[in-house]
């Protein structure tokens, strides 16, 4: 396949032939095919459900950056090449709306939930709860969540910590992810014993086998609500699969992540 697309580009690198069917020859096949969209890390796994859904529907591939949500729509600011952005956070939408980068104002298509998390065999009681949790907890352990002021996740982590009355004795063993997928990854690697993380990353067979998991009431914390939006640039293929998404097909890959669905 590589030598086939290097012996194209030899072709194309003369200016002589013109026309539209020289144009089309010259295209890089993946370059046409593929779907560029920028995703809030705890979307990585049903979003991988949802491409590989789609692209045997379609055809279609899609490429994700994946981040924090804060992080991602400043880089879409700065020109990073999508034409869809997936955020956690519907602030960060209406942000870019405002800014007159997006197509409209954007679509809610998700209630995202939390979860208290440590290693199994860890000997801390996470069934019991984020108190009892806490207090298993030794002065040298690490309490890992997404950076509240990049992530919605870690903001919803710190408002639970704060209704608890915890906030004040944890902020000294605080380890913070720069997204929601790295503050999981150190609880999976065992560099914190405790973490507090997106309950739909808790469900993906990567993580399911090596964690116990307690999903946080939704009534300890603000609603997560999440929005997606179509860039000035967006081209059909970003409109029909923002329209797969939010459609009848896609429902219960969010449902089975661990979502709950907009009113």
């Amino acid at each position: 396949m590589q030598n086939l697309h290097d012996f194209m580009r030899g072709l194309c690198r003369p200016v002589y032939l013109v026309g539209l069917a020289w144009a089309l020859a010259c295209a890089t096949p993946l370059q046409a095919q593929t779907l560029k969209v920028a995703a809030a890390s705890n979307l990585k796994f049903v979003l991988a459900d949802m491409e590989a859904l789609y692209r045997q529907q379609t055809g279609l591939r899609t490429e994700f950056s994946l981040g924090a949500s804060v992080q991602l729509a400043r880089q879409i600011q700065q020109g990073l090449p999508v034409q869809l952005f997936i955020s956690a956070d519907e602030e960060q939408v209406a942000w870019l709306a405002q800014a007159g980068l997006t197509r409209d104002a954007g679509q809610r298509y998700a209630l995202g939930r939390l979860a208290l998390i440590s290693p199994r065999g860890s000997g801390i009681p996470v069934a019991e709860g984020l108190e009892v949790a806490l207090k298993a907890l030794r002065p040298t352990d690490k309490l890992a969540i997404a950076n509240p002021q990049l992530a919605p996740y870690g903001r919803a982590a710190q408002d639970i910590l704060k209704k608890t009355g915890a906030w004040p004795a944890v902020q000294k063993q605080l380890v913070l992810g720069d997204n929601i997928g790295q503050a999981t990854q150190f609880v999976l690697t065992g560099a914190a014993p405790l973490g507090i993380t997106a309950y739909s990353l808790t469900l993906a067979p990567e993580a399911a086998d090596r964690l116990q998991v307690w999903p946080v009431p939704a009534s300890l914390h603000a609603p997560l609500p999440q929005a997606m939006v179509l860039l000035k640039n967006a081209g059909r293929e970003a409109e029909a699969f923002r329209d797969f998404l939010l459609g009848p097909a896609a429902r219960p890959l969010w449902l089975r992540h661990g979502y709950a669905l907009p009113q």
